[in-house]
């Protein structure tokens, strides 16, 4: 049975997000007993983090692809709300994009290709049970005061411990759980109909304009930089059965360029594949750790 939840949640509460922290300090997550356990350290090639009291014993592994130096501007940032649902505190991460983008995604709310004016990232309870989730993010979005439209995902994941990396004004943000991973081409059938929420979202901006074939382009660029951080991390999979991802990139005005490529070889693809990689090697805990 879906899981009964108020007929009209306003559940969103803006957490109040702490300023820049140094390059090497940590930031403790205080909202309750069990994420003050969870130090998450900051900034490029931080140091192994502490997840449930058990220490990551491995540090990831350098990029080897050269690095354009980061620049991102304030780009995609995104808020931390929390509500709740069921007797759960749960956060959402919201970027509030604002006019003048272009999105594509294969979310269950606003996926597809065309203009999105922001993008939520919620994380549901694990065994989560309702078979309406467009009509769940749509209530989420309502409660953040999300207007117009956007794209919504949602994750298992703990969306506090995300990701964030830039490259070169390329900014890609990730959630990782990687509990139930696997291989794109498996034997075992497929399913129809709404299937759990995924547990590897990627969101990513462009400040440059994409046509419809280099969108396609930049999802396929994406996903290949977070197998490749996968298994850099220690997990022999692709990714999980429902990973999600959102790739904005800005409207053209008029005479702007008009990229036609986003293959990981082209100028903005290379960013968005090396800041794809890092934020999801940031997301995701060492395999064995």
């Amino acid at each position: 049975m879906p899981s009964s939840l108020p007929a009209h949640p306003r559940p969103c509460v803006l957490a109040a997000r702490a300023g820049p922290v140094p390059h090497g300090t940590t930031r403790t997550h205080p909202r309750d007993p069990a994420l003050s356990r969870r130090t998450r350290p900051l900034g490029p090639g931080r140091p192994s983090r502490t997840i449930g009291g058990h220490p990551d014993t491995k540090e990831p592994p350098p990029v080897t692809s050269a690095v354009v130096p980061a620049t991102d501007a304030g780009l995609l940032r995104p808020r931390l709300l929390t509500r709740t649902e069921d007797g759960m505190r749960l956060p959402v991460l919201v970027w509030p994009a604002g006019p003048g983008w272009r999105m594509i995604s294969n979310a269950v709310l606003g996926g597809g290709i065309g203009e999105r004016g922001w993008v939520l990232n919620a994380q549901v309870a694990h065994g989560y049970r309702r078979t309406d989730p467009g009509h769940h993010l749509a209530e989420l979005a309502g409660a953040a005061g999300l207007d117009g439209e956007g794209v919504g995902l949602m994750t298992a994941a703990d969306v506090e411990a995300h990701g964030r990396a830039c490259d070169g004004g390329a900014v890609a943000v990730a959630t990782a759980g990687v509990r139930v991973r696997g291989w794109a081409a498996s034997p075992e059938p497929g399913e129809c109909g709404p299937q759990a929420p995924g547990t590897v979202n990627v969101i990513a901006a462009l400040p440059v304009a994409l046509s419809d074939a280099a969108l396609v382009n930049a999802v396929m660029t994406a996903t290949e930089a977070k197998t490749q951080a996968l298994l850099e991390a220690g997990y022999d999979c692709s990714g999980t059965p429902t990973d999600a991802v959102c790739i904005a990139a800005r409207v053209p005005g008029e005479g702007e360029e008009l990229h036609t490529f986003a293959g990981p070889r082209s100028l903005w693809g290379a960013r968005l594949a090396r800041a794809v990689h890092r934020a999801v090697r940031e997301a995701t805990p060492v395999s064995g750790g």
